[in-house]
């Protein structure tokens, strides 16, 4: 599995662990003494908020590392950072967290795409047409941000790019009658998979969430199991503000799986765990970068791993 952080720029980026290792001034004794808990410990609570966890996944993380080092179970940096990998994975595996992509019992399978312009919906959905077409499945996109002109041709480009069968109206047409000829070409054509995508204007208009429920409305009038994946689309680069996009979002539509983009360092990764909390629904992808492969089948586990490697 290729890296899920990148570093970029000349510099690179100090881990999370690096970062807390300053913090025990390499005694993890300092860390984890019985009388820590207001020195030591509250400094790391404070690094891990900075880097998105949020409060809740926060306090159980040190809650259960000061657990364990009470029964004298960490004495050492590895055991520290074990603990630490171990409570990150538990989170990510905590409810609702399978990562695979639901499948329709029969073709095609419908995958509507959300979230704010910006966050990379558009290429999300190039990336999954990539990975769909290299299993040999026969894909159609469609054009539903019909409030950019730009988007329009942004995924017709994917299309081409990728071999998915593109499907779009013009500029300021209805995107819900955009969806419903994608499907109904989808259903046609005998595509495996039709992936549709949304207009991102601010998750704080009305409109566009009004927008978003018609457009599954009229996904479901014309395949009543439809869709059977909404994927909100998150950029993991802006902190908490992921987490109040995620639940306004999904107070609009059902909200079925995660993907979150731009993780290209350490610093921030934190965010990953605070949404997928925040709404119970798993991360399915993470996008660590440009190219057509750069879009990672999450697994928690290298998550866990990468977050907090030296």
């Amino acid at each position: 599995m290729a890296r899920l952080f990148r570093r970029s720029g000349d510099v690179p980026k100090r881990s999370l662990w690096q970062r807390i290792k300053d913090i025990a001034l390499t005694d993890v004794g300092a860390l984890v003494r019985k009388g820590a808990r207001e020195g030591s410990l509250e400094q790391i609570e404070e690094l891990l908020l900075e880097a998105d966890f949020g409060v809740a996944t926060t306090l159980r993380l040190v809650e259960e590392v000061d657990r364990q080092a009470q029964r004298g179970k960490v004495k050492t940096h590895d055991e520290f950072l074990e603990a630490l990998r171990g409570g990150v994975e538990a989170a990510l595996r905590t409810g609702n967290a399978n990562p695979a992509l639901a499948v329709a019992p029969t073709a095609p399978t419908v995958i509507l795409v959300i979230g704010v312009n910006g966050a990379g919906k558009t290429t999300v959905i190039g990336k999954l047409a990539h990975r769909f077409r290299q299993e040999g499945k026969r894909v159609v996109v469609a054009a539903g941000d019909t409030f950019r002109a730009g988007a329009i041709d942004q995924l017709r480009v994917w299309a081409e790019r990728t071999g998915a069968e593109f499907v779009g109206g013009k500029a300021g047409s209805d995107p819900a009658a955009v969806a419903f000829d994608a499907i109904d070409a989808g259903v046609t054509r005998g595509a495996d998979v039709v992936i549709v995508d949304t207009a991102g204007r601010l998750h704080t208009s009305d409109n566009l969430m009004e927008e978003l429920k018609k457009v599954a409305r009229v996904i479901k009038r014309r395949l009543p199991e439809a869709p059977h994946e909404t994927l909100l689309v998150l950029d993991g680069t802006i902190g908490q503000n992921a987490v109040v996009q995620a639940r306004t979002f999904s107070d609009a539509v059902p909200v079925t799986g995660l993907v979150v983009t731009k993780l290209d360092g350490t610093a921030r990764g934190g965010i990953v765990i605070a949404v997928h909390e925040a709404l119970d629904v798993p991360v399915k992808f993470i996008g660590v970068g440009e190219q057509l492969a750069d879009l990672e089948p999450f697994d928690a586990a290298d998550f866990a791993r990468e977050l907090l490697e030296e």
